[in-house]
């Protein structure tokens, strides 16, 4: 492990040249009784008695802590210095992401607090510091058993069991910070019109830069391509940008085109930062999804994006690559983003690779039938939307999960966050909870379905090719299909850890006896969706297993259980679908 783990940029869709990583060894200690302000560990001259590794969470190995009990609160402390260079700037500091409420001090001084365990934040530093060395600070709570906090697939007991998984508490994303003029960029958002061959991008900026300039060039291969120039009013600033040369991104094609953005203010100090951008459209025919106008059938496969020594955290970025190639391999071109917000830099490889994803949050944990429950969702949901809305490999967005399993639910919580996901984004189809139960809102159709017996699977979509009602999960409850796209969006989950027994492992099902079992298996499920004439994809589960549960096609380190060619050749032949509408 280098001394700066993650030394990656953690936002490779607004990159500035300038910037310092602050991940590494972290004064840290443990704060079960939540006492920790009263006994003033706030203060920058008192020290913690252990160190930890950021950006890994204290339950991981590589944080050098591996404490999986719940822990309450955490408190962390570094110093770090401004460089000469960065003189007459303000200075941002920046978290990738912090579980689950965050309180942060620069040399005493309380810059603010962030809730929300899975969204990015920053804080202007710069009236806190003083010269030479300064002190952060950082407090995280985490209450993974209130029915007020979104847990996702952590534990909520003290061991791992069943689908849930080893928790994850306080920094878990990388720590950084970077000097920025008064008049600076804050965000971008990329709104293709392919028709008239336009993007219009839309600049967000500090309060500072009313009346700048902002300046957008567009490159495809190192060549301009496009180039545009706007005003910023209100904070924001609108540019349309002609694209000289159109080229769509897909799988097979993963196209990107680099953005340049200056912002000139009036004093004429500029700041710079640089971003992509891939030209897609997506959109439904009949019972079909739409990939740039044409039938896409799309092969998923479950990934809950954990890791056995850095639980939510990639050891590295070379890892959140490889997770998507050894998807690739096994024949999937995507991917759910499975209950849990995944780090940018695997949506960055995800775009340059040409993988799809749907973005999902990690909503179990919350109380649904509690009208509170919808603003913990909300506030974080829209920052997620704002963080990965750019990104070509998003084709979808799916806020809850089988919000059945905690009942009962207020359905006018799902409706509302659906409504709000679409006001945000109605370019991207939106599930208003996977699986079940569904309300009337929601553009994509899915069910779950674990059922192991080949023909008794197939069985329960066979009525939907004569015109009988879709297979649905609770059909007393669910909304009645509308004639949207219908796809099975978890189904498999074969078991499969041969010559273990060890009482907790498990998979769905009778665990095969022999790998011809496990494979003519995996075949009869996944071409009994691939050639049902009403299916506008599926999604395995899973991708690796995740701790006790066995039922990935690679394990846990990522070890392929058998030849991925043989999946590839299952999961590439043609759809029905491709075959009756292209």
């Amino acid at each position: 492990m280098s001394s700066c783990p993650r030394p990656e940029y953690p936002r490779p869709d607004l990159v500035r040249a300038k910037w310092q990583n602050l991940n590494g060894r972290w004064q840290f200690c443990l704060d079960p009784g939540l006492s920790g302000v009263s006994r003033g560990l706030a203060n920058p001259g008192t020290n913690l008695p252990q160190e930890i590794v950021v950006p890994f969470c204290p339950e991981s190995r590589l944080s050098g802590i591996a404490n999986t009990d719940f822990m309450g609160g955490v408190w962390y402390r570094r110093t770090f210095t401004i460089p000469e260079d960065w003189s007459g700037r303000r200075i941002i500091l920046h978290f990738g992401a912090v579980d689950y409420l965050a309180h942060v001090w620069v040399n005493g001084k309380l810059l603010g607090s962030h809730r929300g365990g899975y969204s990015p934040f920053s804080f202007d530093m710069t009236d806190a510091l003083g010269a030479g060395t300064n002190v952060l600070t950082v407090f995280a709570e985490d209450d993974t058993r209130s029915p007020l906090q979104p847990s996702g697939k952590q534990s909520i007991r003290y061991e791992s069991h069943g689908c849930h998984y080893t928790r994850t508490t306080g920094i878990w994303q990388t720590v950084w910070m970077e000097p920025v003029p008064d008049a600076h960029v804050t965000g971008l958002r990329f709104v293709p019109d392919l028709h008239q061959a336009k993007v219009l991008v839309e600049i967000h900026a500090s309060k500072a830069a009313e009346g700048a300039r902002a300046e957008i060039t567009l490159k495809a291969g190192g060549e301009n391509v496009g180039s545009g120039e706007g005003h910023f009013i209100g904070g924001v600033a609108f540019v349309v940008v002609p694209v000289g040369s159109v080229r769509l991104w897909s799988p097979e094609d993963p196209f990107l085109y680099d953005v340049s953005v200056r912002v000139r203010a009036v004093d004429h100090a500029e700041d710079a930062v640089e971003s992509y951008m891939g030209l897609r459209t997506l959109g439904t025919r009949g019972r079909a999804l739409l990939l740039n106008g044409q039938p896409r059938f799309q092969r998923l496969v479950l990934d809950q994006g954990f890791y056995p020594d850095g639980i939510h955290t990639a050891p590295t970025d070379e890892d959140l690559k490889r997770d998507i190639e050894i998807s690739q391999a096994a024949g999937f071109d995507g991917a759910r983003l499975h209950m849990r917000i995944f780090e940018p830099r695997f949506l960055y490889w995800a775009d340059k690779l040409g993988y799809l994803a749907w973005g999902e949050y990690p909503n179990w944990g919350l109380d649904l039938s509690n009208p509170a429950a919808l603003i913990r969702v909300q506030e974080e949901w829209l920052s997620i939307l704002r963080r990965d809305v750019n990104h070509p490999s998003i084709v979808g967005w799916c806020p809850f999960n089988e919000t059945h399993q905690q009942p009962p639910r207020d359905p006018d919580i799902l409706r509302l966050v659906y409504r709000t996901t679409k006001l945000f984004d109605p370019a991207r189809p939106c599930i208003d909870t996977s699986g079940y139960v569904h309300t009337e809102c929601t553009d994509v159709y899915d069910s779950h379905c674990y059922e192991q017996d080949v023909a008794k699977f197939a069985a329960n979509f066979a009525g939907m090719i004569s015109g009988q009602e879709v297979w649905r999960n609770f059909p007393k409850e669910d909304a009645e299909w509308a004639g949207q796209p219908y796809f099975v969006s978890e189904y498999g989950g074969i078991w499969w850890n041969p010559g273990k027994e060890d009482g907790k492992s498990w998979g769905y099902g009778d665990r095969p006896k022999t790998e011809e079992e496990f494979l003519t298996r995996y075949r009869g499920l996944t071409e009994a969706l691939l050639n049902h004439p009403m299916m506008c994809g599926f999604c395995y589960t899973q991708l690796y297993d995740v701790e006790q549960e066995v039922n990935g096609l690679y394990t846990y380190q990522r070890e392929p259980k058998f030849d991925p060619a043989i999946f590839r050749e299952i999961n590439r032949q043609k759809a029905a679908v491709e075959r009756t509408e292209s």
